[in-house]
């Protein structure tokens, strides 16, 4: 299990992984849920909010990548290639639930003594340990609003946003995901900072010197920055 978790970051070895995911090694599949179970959830849940779809969809997401492995050459790096089948499922699962859910249940979850215990046992095991009480209570509502007024972005801006800010992909990963040219993925960025800087513009007026945010006349990519390593903080799993 070792070998294969140092080999991901050749593209040759990376081969190798692929031929011995094609080939049904039980090691190699192992190794891939290991590797992208946590950081598909984390992109999944980001775009259906809802952490019982959350999991159903990364299920949806390995049986396809498990069911096309053999249909994948490369094109595109592994990680790469299952970002993509995550964003395509994570798209139905919203358009899914707004033609069926929606008119049964109110879009924001209803509270109750059972959520918010497990809101506060996830809390608890996610956040950073390190930081001080006051700086965790801090880091979870920045990234509480942050996560809130992404949800509420138009696309393609927000997609993009999180694979950038949040999922930290490099520029060349985010045009193999969302097969568009780097100029796009640039441009996206640029004006989903911009929305995102403008949407959060009131909070920090009201907040920012408490909890030491930038005032809201900061540059996009700044901004940007500042609340994505706050987002990145705590992480959710299912």
């Amino acid at each position: 299990m070792g070998d294969f978790a140092s080999a991901i970051g050749a593209r040759a070895e990376e081969s190798a992984i692929v031929a011995e995911l094609k080939a049904g090694s039980e090691e190699a599949y192992a190794w891939l849920i290991g590797e992208f179970h946590r950081p598909v959830y984390g992109l999944v849940y980001r775009m259906v909010a809802d952490p019982t779809d959350a999991a159903d969809t990364t299920q949806d997401v390995f049986l396809k990548v498990f069911r096309g492995m053999k249909n994948f050459h490369g094109e595109s790096s592994l990680k790469t290639w299952i970002y993509r089948i995550a964003l395509h499922e994570a798209a139905n699962r919203k358009r899914w639930w707004f033609r069926h859910k929606a008119h049964e249940a109110p879009i924001e979850p209803i509270d109750s003594s059972e959520g918010a215990k497990g809101d506060r046992a996830m809390q608890q095991a996610l956040t950073d340990q390190n930081d001080s009480p006051f700086e965790n209570v801090a880091h979870l509502e920045v990234q509480r609003r942050v996560e809130a007024e992404l949800r509420r972005m138009p696309e393609p801006y927000r997609t993009t946003l999180i694979l950038r800010d949040l999922e930290e992909m490099s520029y060349e990963e985010i045009t193999e995901v969302l097969e568009v040219s780097l100029g796009t993925v640039k441009s996206r960025l640029t004006r989903g900072r911009r929305i995102l800087k403008d949407r959060l513009a009131p909070y920090v007026r009201e907040v920012g010197a408490e909890l030491g945010l930038l005032a809201p006349e900061a540059e996009e990519e700044t901004l940007g920055a500042q609340v994505a390593g706050v987002g990145r903080r705590v992480e959710v799993t299912p």
